[in-house]
């Protein structure tokens, strides 16, 4: 679909079908029918042709990274007879960031039935799917689904008596923000404290048990049977040409209609706010959108024509698309106090693990904490620049970065906030 019509999209992925959650709806409506094709026709549907057409048709991971997810795929090895696992993550823990939890409310089984053609692509024994334990209305949605879904024997053994066996686990995480990382996630799923793993090995050598694991965000794994139900050539030529198919946009913030809505990728960022959520309470103008959760980098309002939704457009205009949870914040916003927020959450969250990052981020709260309080000098804006220096990329995970990405990003596009905060307190002593 052309992006210039894209009010005459409809929802895939969240369809406006009453009771669409419910089993019976699905399957009257094609559900479950990309999964008995590719099981009817194994000779031909091949798993390697799946991950191929997978890969071909350009469906990128949807949980941040962007990364191509058929190719994802591919890095596993050669089933050797033992168990091989799929590890689902709907911890969604990023502030900001609410779309995985529709999928479970509205639509659960294009996801299910999307984590069963990984499956067989992948020669899969067992799906886990971690879910956030603060989702627990959803957790129950889900136990709810997957009953079904064994019951109609679409999971467990010899499923559609095709000789292909898979199981779908559903576990709950604690709150911690940190498992929402691939291999922190693998330890809270082994029963162990959620501490990131070093790398290499990668979870595709070395994952669960030490046996080979991909980890897939569940709004990717939601993609793939609109995929084969409509064709490779229909998702690349949805949205984005180098990042298509449908989007879950979780738009919050200042605006009048906040929500989640499901539109092609590489949409215009002004039409999202102005035309989807009818623009900004009272009339007000943007000081700043943070695109894809609060770990991406803002942007200013007033750079914000031509930007569109799509890894490659926010990469040039500076910030990433992450899970697309869009935060508007008006004219009337303090940045300072907004970054002192975002930095708190990240101290409070890092794992402790990495020495830059446990102590980084507790130094980046403490000398926002210092502005923010009236207290700050010229010299503070500089010593967290140099903060976020020593952080980025010095640590096991990501985690550091997510912290420092904001206060660097925050602070060179808005230093007139930062430098007037500072000043004035300059100014009270004199």
């Amino acid at each position: 679909m052309s992006l210039t019509d894209w009010k005459a999209y409809k929802p895939v992925l969240i369809p406006n079908i009453k009771d669409y959650h419910k089993i019976d709806v699905y399957e009257k409506h094609g559900g479950y029918g990309a999964l008995k094709k590719i099981l009817a026709d194994q000779d031909t549907l091949t798993p390697q042709h799946v991950t191929e057409t997978v890969k071909n048709a350009g469906l990128r991971g949807r949980g941040g990274a962007g990364f191509n997810t058929g190719l994802k795929w591919s890095f596993m090895p050669k089933p050797d007879g033992g168990p091989r696992y799929i590890a689902a993550n709907g911890d969604e823990s990023e502030p900001g960031t609410f779309k995985d939890r529709v999928i479970f409310e509205f639509n659960p089984h294009t996801f299910i039935e999307g984590s069963i053609i990984a499956a067989y692509a992948m020669s899969i024994t067992t799906v886990y799917v971690y879910i956030r334990g603060e989702y627990r209305s959803w957790i129950r949605m889900m136990e709810k689904a997957v009953s079904d879904a064994y019951e109609r024997g679409y999971l467990g053994q010899n499923i559609l008596k095709s000789g292909f066996s898979v199981d779908m686990v559903l576990h709950s995480g604690a709150g911690a923000y940190i498992c929402g990382e691939e291999s922190s996630l693998m330890e809270s799923l082994e029963g162990k404290r959620g501490y990131p793993r070093v790398k290499p090995p990668f979870p595709a050598q070395k994952g669960l048990w030490g046996r080979p694991t991909t980890i897939n965000n569940i709004e990717s794994l939601a993609n793939v049977p609109l995929i084969f139900n409509n064709g490779a050539d229909w998702y690349k030529g949805t949205g984005a040409a180098t990042h298509p198919g449908p989007l879950l946009y979780g738009i919050s913030g200042h605006v009048n209609r906040p929500g989640v809505y499901e539109y092609p990728t590489g949409m215009l960022v002004t039409d999202l706010i102005n035309e989807v959520a009818m623009g900004v309470r009272g009339g007000k103008r943007v000081k700043a959108l943070i695109p894809g959760g609060s770990s991406t980098p803002p942007l200013r309002g007033d750079a914000l024509d031509g930007v569109r939704m799509d890894s490659d457009s926010l990469r040039q205009a500076g910030s990433m698309l992450g899970t697309a949870g869009m935060c508007i914040l008006d004219e009337d916003t303090d940045m300072v106090d907004y970054l002192w927020r975002v930095s708190h959450f990240y101290h409070h969250e890092s794992c402790g693990q990495c020495t830059p990052c446990r102590e980084g981020t507790g130094w980046l709260e403490k000398t926002l904490l210092k502005i923010k309080a009236g207290d700050g000098t010229m010299r503070d804006l500089d010593l967290l620049l140099d903060l976020c220096t020593q952080m980025e990329g010095r640590t096991i995970c990501a985690l550091a970065d997510a912290a420092a990405w904001p206060v660097r990003y925050t602070i060179t596009r808005f230093r007139d906030e930062f430098e007037a905060r500072v000043k004035n307190t300059v100014y009270a002593l004199s």
